[in-house]
């Protein structure tokens, strides 16, 4: 895997929308996966023999363009959802300054798929769910290619918020060109 933390942060600034706001949503078993509403790890979880959170970078960092306005400063974690050693999500968390310490310990999260802390900590309340289509000459299918898997067509993401204490945690997570002919393929075994 051809991807180090020197690149790191891959994130780049993008324009999210409501799933009821943009016609061009993907007319396959992709959609579904972007609007699941459950935890996105223990769904990969499901699809694979071995799970690995693989961190391309973490640190306290300015948020870009559109990502947090009320912030000035967000601890910022990139990783990669591998099944199986083939790398699915790309997954970017934008958690407030001020939240990264406290008692859930984000900082400390080394490997642990950040999902599970989501979803099973009482006063972490999951919210709404934005998506965004990314063309091939961004950054995310810049790394794409370096995981030697190249983009033919638009990749897809989501991005979604998490309340705690009254304010935003948010994770975006890409799905990758192997992810995405994976889930196609588990649709059709699924359906046949």
């Amino acid at each position: 895997m051809n991807v180090t933390s020197l690149s790191f942060p891959y994130g780049e600034s993008i324009q999210w929308f409501s799933p009821d706001a943009i016609n061009s949503m993907p007319q396959s078993a992709l959609k579904e996966w972007l609007l699941a509403t459950g935890s996105l790890t223990q769904k990969l979880k499901g699809c694979c023999h071995e799970f690995e959170v693989k961190v391309l970078g973490e640190q306290l960092t300015t948020p870009l363009a559109g990502e947090c306005p009320q912030q000035k400063q967000v601890w910022v974690r990139e990783v990669l959802l591998c099944l199986d050693g083939q790398p699915w999500v790309f997954a970017r968390t934008l958690i407030p300054e001020n939240l990264a310490n406290d008692q859930h310990n984000f900082k400390a999260l080394g490997k642990r798929p950040l999902g599970e802390l989501l979803f099973t900590s009482a006063d972490i309340v999951p919210g709404k769910i934005e998506v965004a289509e990314f063309e091939s000459c961004t950054k995310l299918a810049q790394l794409a290619t370096r995981l030697s898997q190249p983009v033919s067509s638009s990749l897809w993401g989501r991005r979604r918020y998490f309340n705690l204490a009254n304010q935003d945690i948010i994770v975006s997570e890409i799905f990758l060109p192997y992810a995405v002919k994976q889930i196609n393929a588990l649709t059709l075994k699924q359906s046949g």
